[in-house]
């Protein structure tokens, strides 16, 4: 089954709000009558509404890096989903090692963030990946098979038209490494058999697994070839509008 690629662009703790319009706009310019892949970028909270407005009309939608489980409440510094919704969002990412690794987020917690996205109608790019030391332990699959499992519990297989999966070895994520093509779809294929075995091969059919770590211009082609890897979601380099539209225009 053909399914269209998607890039997403996780800004993560970059860019003032005016830096941010400025790297809006630029992607607008480069990117805006480019059809042949969905793109998405995710800035930090702070930037939200000034990328949403600059981005207002084009073919790039917006997310959030984060959100919540719960609609509203005593939760300081965190923001729900149906704020998100509103401030102009399609998208949240959820479940970045970076969360895991810094902040406490769990396999538990990722599934609860998830399904109150899914409750607000958002779209939901779910992370999964193993660390350098169990991917030398050869328990990559191990882990992705805990994780996948874990943020897709109590899902539907209707929900699943909302989800994308994100593969990102922790190992490869701002260290310049990355996963060999080979590697990557080997990884892309057992997920793909994993939501196969949930829900059917209709739905893993058509879910999109985006590959993440380390993607840069020079590798993206090679990556984002492999029959199973459909786009990326693209750190560092999304901070460059010439090194992302390059990205977004090696996908499949």
């Amino acid at each position: 089954m053909a399914r269209r690629s998607f890039v997403a662009g996780n800004w993560k703790m970059n860019k003032t709000p005016e830096e941010a319009r400025a790297l809006a706009l630029d992607l607008r310019t480069r990117l805006n009558s480019y059809a042949k892949c969905d793109v998405a970028v995710c800035p930090t909270n702070l930037c939200i509404t000034t990328v949403v407005e600059a981005l207002r009309g084009s073919s790039i939608a917006v997310g959030a890096q984060n959100v919540f489980w719960e609609k509203s409440g005593a939760y300081t510094g965190e923001i729900s989903a149906p704020m998100v919704v509103a401030s102009g969002c399609q998208y949240a990412i959820i479940g970045h090692s970076e969360r895991r690794q810094y902040f406490g987020e769990t396999d538990a917690t990722v599934n609860k963030r998830i399904k109150a996205a899914l409750t607000a109608r958002l779209k939901v790019i779910a992370c999964v990946g193993e660390t350098k030391e169990e991917r030398l332990s050869n328990v990559t699959q191990q882990v992705v098979k805990r994780q996948v499992a874990a943020a897709l519990d109590g899902l539907t297989a209707g929900d699943m038209a909302l989800i994308t999966i994100a593969y990102e070895p922790v190992w490869a994520i701002g260290t310049g490494l990355n996963a060999t093509p080979q590697q990557a779809q080997e990884v892309h294929a057992f997920i793909r058999d994993l939501v196969r075995a949930k829900f059917g091969a209709a739905v893993a059919d058509a879910v999109r697994i985006q590959y993440g770590g380390s993607v840069k211009a020079d590798n993206a082609k090679d990556l984002l070839s492999q029959p199973d890897i459909d786009g990326a979601l693209v750190g560092g380099a999304s901070l460059a509008a010439k090194d992302f539209e390059a990205i977004v225009k090696a996908a499949k």
